[in-house]
C-alpha cells in the first residue's frame, strides 16, 4: 500500500457541487444557466401556462358558454327510490337515512322527483320537491317537509 493507492471507502464521501461560485467550481461564470434570457436572471420564476413565448394554449382555444358560479346542484331522488326504502320498513326519510343507504352525500342538497310510483305512507324531509312528487307523496298518505323555510315546492 502506497500513498497513491489510498482512497476512501465506498459511499463514505459525497461531493456536493456548489454552483454560482465562479470558475473554480467547475460550473463556469454562467453557473449552468446558459447565456442571456429570463431564465439566466436572478428572481426568475416561470409563470403558469408560459410556453416560451409561444401563444399559450389557453389563449388559442375559443371560449364557449357560461358557467353560473351560484348554481346549486341537487342530488335527485325519485319517488320509486322512496318506495324501495319503504319496503325496507323505513317510513321517516331524511338526509341521514339517504346517506346511510348510499343514496346521497352529507353536504348535497336533496331534491325529490316524481319518477315511479309510491304506495307506501312515508314522511319525507328534503331541500326541494317537484310539485308532482309532493302530490304523489301526499296522495299516498305521507307528509312532505322542506328543510329550509325559504325553499319553495316547484
Amino acid at each position: 500500500m502506497e500513498l497513491h493507492n489510498l482512497k476512501p471507502a465506498n459511499n463514505s464521501t459525497h461531493r456536493e457541487r456548489r454552483i454560482g461560485r465562479g470558475q473554480g467550481s467547475g460550473k463556469g461564470g454562467t453557473s449552468t444557466r446558459g447565456n442571456k434570457g429570463a431564465k439566466s436572471r436572478s428572481g426568475y420564476s416561470r409563470k403558469i401556462g408560459f410556453e416560451g413565448g409561444q401563444m399559450p394554449i389557453y389563449r388559442i382555444l375559443p371560449k364557449r358558454g357560461f358557467k353560473n358560479i351560484n348554481r346549486v346542484e341537487y342530488n335527485a331522488i325519485n319517488v320509486s327510490t322512496l318506495q324501495r326504502l319503504a319496503e325496507k320498513n323505513i317510513t321517516d326519510i331524511n338526509r341521514e337515512v339517504l346517506v346511510a343507504n348510499g343514496l346521497a352525500n352529507k353536504k348535497d342538497p336533496i331534491a325529490i322527483l316524481a319518477k315511479g310510483e309510491l304506495t307506501a305512507k312515508v314522511n319525507v324531509t328534503a331541500d326541494k320537491f317537484s310539485a308532482k312528487a309532493k302530490e304523489v307523496i301526499e296522495n299516498a298518505g305521507g307528509t312532505v317537509t322542506l328543510v329550509n323555510a325559504t325553499a319553495k315546492a316547484e
